[in-house]
């Protein structure tokens, strides 16, 4: 159950909390289904089924947000409102005003909102209390703002930041590219983004192609920097970090997913989860101290 995108938020460290206190404050935004009238549920549920709000293995917190939302397209409720439209346009020998089109499109959207189809997807939320981690496995900010927008419904003055460091993301990567020499305990990948600082914004794109340090020099000396980068961790974990301190597809390798392989299956999550929590915990201090270390927070 590795996450695959990590947004990254600091808490203290440690963080001392009340528990029982904590598992009441999500119970107040537990998941229910979408009501007839409802386009859209949000809520936390059980990570593990038949669980508790909070899943909890080498005091390491997992949490689950599950949305529910209802597929009413604004196509079908045009065509449903066009149509109704010309009956009363027949019936009545003149198309509708302005006012009373706005008023059967709300009235055509109620009746269809209980008939549509819905779908369901969650986001998974780990907090490291040790070590003062929150991270979202979301691939973009926006979708990480909405699980955040829940739990700070949830709980009254959560003390979360942004993670801060010393170093901008894009100018050590630029620098790393540079030299063609990733930070200690990281290798660079074939996948990398550079991006001129000129209003053209042109971009240069590498996918799992060799990245030719003269190429790469080339590109830097025309004034483009790198906003992604492909690296591996150690040898056991991959991902692209990006401009704003997102680790996007991060990927466990074999020496890890072995280890993995060998928990027996009733106990797969909790020991992926442990697994990930230790290593992910290990890159991320790495990560901070070759970025200059850890910016005071504001």
């Amino acid at each position: 159950m590795w996450f695959k995108n990590l947004q990254i938020y600091r808490l203290p460290a440690p963080w001392n909390f009340d528990l029982n206190q904590f598992i009441t404050q999500l119970a107040t935004q537990s998941f229910q289904t979408c009501s007839k009238s409802e386009m859209q549920s949000q809520g936390w549920v059980a990570p593990r089924s038949g669980g508790e709000l909070v899943h909890i293995v080498n005091r390491q917190l997992l949490l689950q947000l599950a949305t529910e939302r209802k597929l009413l397209p604004n196509s079908v409720i045009n065509q449903v409102t066009k149509a109704r439209a010309l009956e009363i346009e027949e019936q009545q020998g003149f198309k509708p005003g302005r006012k009373l089109m706005k008023e059967i499109k709300e009235q055509v959207s109620e009746e269809l909102l209980p008939r549509a189809f819905s779908i369901q997807r969650s986001t998974s939320v780990w907090i490291d209390p040790v070590h003062g981690w929150l991270v979202v496995d979301a691939a973009s900010p926006a979708k990480s703002d909405e699980v955040l927008k829940i739990l700070l419904k949830c709980v009254d003055k959560l003390p979360l930041e942004m993670l801060r460091v010393n170093l901008s993301p894009i100018a050590a990567m630029t620098d790393w590219l540079a030299g063609n020499e990733a930070p200690t305990g990281f290798t660079i990948d074939q996948d990398t983004e550079l991006r001129s600082k000129a209003e053209s914004k042109a971009t240069v794109r590498y996918v799992r192609h060799a990245l030719d340090p003269k190429e790469i020099a080339s590109h830097i000396a025309s004034g483009k920097q790198c906003t992604k980068l492909a690296l591996t961790w150690s040898d056991k974990i991959s991902f692209i970090l990006t401009e704003n301190l997102t680790l996007k597809r991060v990927q466990a390798l074999d020496v890890l997913t072995e280890q993995a392989d060998a928990h027996h299956e009733d106990e797969k999550l909790d020991g992926d989860f442990a697994l990930m929590c230790g290593e992910l915990n290990q890159l991320f201090s790495d990560l901070v101290a070759a970025l200059g270390g850890e910016g005071k927070q504001v």
